[in-house]
């Protein structure tokens, strides 16, 4: 074996002798001729039993199972080494080129010339065939479900980077200009985002009051709590939300209180009326109005009727959309009663009823409707409304409670009318007893203002239903305050004393304002308070000769009106019974010193001073993410279902991201 060895050695000592010119044209010539022969009609190769010897292992013990003499042994051991010698630059070329990245588009040039003359240019050849190369796919469209995986073309390197062998040893033998390959530049890889066309009802924030001037507040109390779930799915996607989707009177609604509950024999709702002193202003106070729906009856119900609108148009195709509202139904049904009816429209294009009215005994059957819903085609709103309007009234019957519960992304491009004329038409519905709510989901398109405007023409409740929490407290915790009434149309309005008070401003409801007169208005719409609901609203007021005072008092103004008393001010509210045509009158004086702050209180003060950080208040002054969260934190109390922690947490996440 040693004299094979030095054999090999001195071989390999040995000059590389000077190539004969008449040798190399010949093989060229043969070579070519070889090549041409392969990429034409040969006869196929025959195929044999012989296993394929494919694995580098697997090839190396063929190798030496063959091997059976020391010519043959130093032939090949020579030809290792001359391979590794030209094979391992070569791999580190490699290597350093697909270092660039994982995520980058490798484009190289085709190697389909054939002559001489062809083969000379490879810098030029390389250059234009990249600059012609196609532009590469963008993310967005490469993943779209279902969709089909178009052949790789031909200048396309396959994956891990292999490389024509003949080529890369033309390289090393005879280096160019060419490069080896070309990454695609990083923003054309970049995925197509989905515009946002999300759209929110807000109004300008409510201005400060001088009382000498306007002492008359008047609104609609509003038990919507969509803008809370809108914001709180914002701050989990690593976002502040906009502006305009904060509405601090439903931030503040979203959460239940432990308020003061009317007696037996006593109006529907109780109010109850609490000053403070307002934590971020020394000067001023806060006026926190409580408002306690009476408890709503578990047994002796009157049957439901519900007819579920549900939008499948091709924008709710999303995990958080159609899937998501499917769950959340089917969470509601273990609440309903054998007497109750339940039907199904669903519109896309074209309304159609999806499941007749049916007993919410029969699970199966409702369940498998749900099931069969599938999102695709336009989106025609106002169809599928009068659908559902119709089968809603053929369900009606004499004392029950029949409601239709439209459940969409806020999508209604296509197909509808004038929106005022859709409010009226909804509005004459409710007249004869038919209520609507509105829940939405998923983001990026949810018109949370046509939303708003349908449920509060409606009589009925908005929404907005992020998670299968969510869902669970909307349809299953508060299952009676959503569905069972026990006043319509309650409007609030507060006078306040010029000669206590100089000037004050409510906090939120901005949508909600009404006229002065529209509070005697029996024909004028307002709110609605469910069973066991409870309303809150606060009004921030600056006490007369306070120096918190942000206005002067006229020089030559009219003396105020002659004070009762100390009085602060005086509250008033209207309401109808159910299904009554005139209304009914509840008042009761705002007096210093009124009310004890609890935790509720204070928790929903808490709440107030968060909404208005995130929509940049002026009046909170030096008041901080922090402050709002040690109020918070200390007014929790008794938090059964975590509601009051989570706000806390979104607190936190607000204050990092606003940083």
């Amino acid at each position: 074996m040693s004299d094979d060895l030095d054999d090999l050695k001195r071989l390999m000592d040995q000059a590389m002798p000077t190539p004969d010119a008449e040798k190399k044209a010949a093989d060229l010539a043969l070579a070519r001729k070889n090549f041409e022969a392969l990429q034409g009609s040969r006869d196929p190769v025959r195929p044999t039993s012989d296993r394929p010897k494919g694995g580098f292992i697997r090839g190396v013990k063929s190798m030496f199972a063959h091997i059976s003499t020391r010519g043959a042994l130093s032939a090949t051991t020579a030809l290792v080494a001359l391979g590794l010698v030209i094979a391992l630059p070569q791999m580190q070329d490699l290597r350093g080129v697909l270092s660039g990245g994982g995520d980058a588009t490798i484009v190289t040039e085709s190697t389909s010339g054939t002559s001489d003359e062809d083969s000379i240019p490879v810098a030029a050849k390389s250059r234009e065939t990249t600059q012609e190369a196609p532009a590469p796919v963008p993310m967005a469209d490469a993943m779209v479900p279902g969709a089909e995986i178009a052949p790789a073309p031909q200048s396309t390197a396959p994956a891990g980077g292999a490389v024509n062998s003949v080529q890369g040893l033309s390289r090393r033998a005879a280096p160019t200009n060419a490069p080896f390959a070309q990454i695609a530049p990083a923003d054309r890889m970049a995925p197509r985002l989905e515009a946002n066309t999300e759209a929110f009802a807000n109004a300008d924030k409510n201005p400060l009051r001088i009382t000498a001037e306007e002492p008359v507040s008047t609104f609609s109390i509003d038990v919507d709590t969509a803008s809370y779930s809108v914001i709180r799915s914002s701050l989990r996607r690593g976002q502040l939300p906009p502006s305009e989707a904060v509405r601090i009177e439903e931030m503040v609604n979203y959460f239940p209180y432990d308020y003061a509950a009317p007696a037996p024999g006593e109006a529907p709702f109780k109010p109850t009326v609490t000053l403070m002193p307002t934590p971020w202003n020394q000067g001023t106070e806060l006026v926190h109005i409580a408002i306690q729906g009476r408890a709503p009856a578990l047994t002796d119900r009157p049957p439901l009727n519900l007819v579920f609108l549900i939008d499948t148009s091709g924008s709710m195709n999303s995990p958080d959309k159609l899937p998501l509202l499917k769950q959340s139904l089917a969470l509601m049904l273990p609440r309903l009663s054998a007497e109750d009816q339940v039907a199904i429209v669903a519109y896309a294009g074209s309304a159609g009823e999806v499941l007749a009215p049916t007993s919410a005994s029969e699970r199966a059957s409702i369940l498998g409707a749900l099931d069969r819903l599938a999102a695709g085609g336009g989106t025609a709103g106002q169809a599928g409304l009068q659908q559902a309007y119709a089968v809603a009234e053929g369900m009606a019957g004499e004392g029950e409670v029949t409601r239709v519960i439209l459940a969409t992304d806020g999508d209604f491009n296509v197909g509808l009318s004038d929106p005022e004329q859709l409010k009226e038409y909804i509005a004459a519905k409710r007249e004869n007893g038919t209520y609507l709510s509105v829940m939405g989901f998923g983001r990026g398109n949810l018109d949370d203002a046509t939303m708003q405007a349908l449920a509060q023409n409606g009589n009925g409740q908005a929404a907005y239903i992020d998670t299968l929490s969510e869902a669970q407290k909307v349809l299953v915790d508060q299952f009676s305050g959503a569905l069972f009434p026990i006043a319509d149309d309650v409007k609030m309005q507060v006078e306040f004393n010029p000669a206590t008070v100089a000037e004050y401003r409510l906090i939120g409801y901005e949508t909600r304002a009404l006229k002065r007169e529209d509070f005697n208005n029996d024909k004028v719409d307002a709110g609605d308070i469910g069973a066991g609901t409870s309303v809150t609203a606060i009004y921030e007021i600056t006490p007369a000769g306070s120096p918190a005072r942000l206005t002067d008092p006229l020089r030559y103004g009219e003396g105020a009106a002659a004070a009762q008393g100390d009085e602060l001010g005086y509250l008033k509210l209207r309401y109808k019974e159910p299904g009554a045509k005139v209304s009914q009158l509840i008042e009761m004086p705002i007096t210093p010193g009124m009310g004890v702050a609890g935790d509720d209180a204070r928790f929903a003060i808490a709440i107030a001073s968060f909404g208005g950080l995130l929509k940049q208040s002026k009046y909170l002054q030096d008041w901080s993410f922090d402050d709002a969260l040690a109020l918070a934190n200390g007014a929790k109390g008794e938090d059964a279902f975590g509601y009051r922690a989570e706000a806390v947490q979104l607190m936190r996440l607000a204050e990092s991201l606003q940083r």
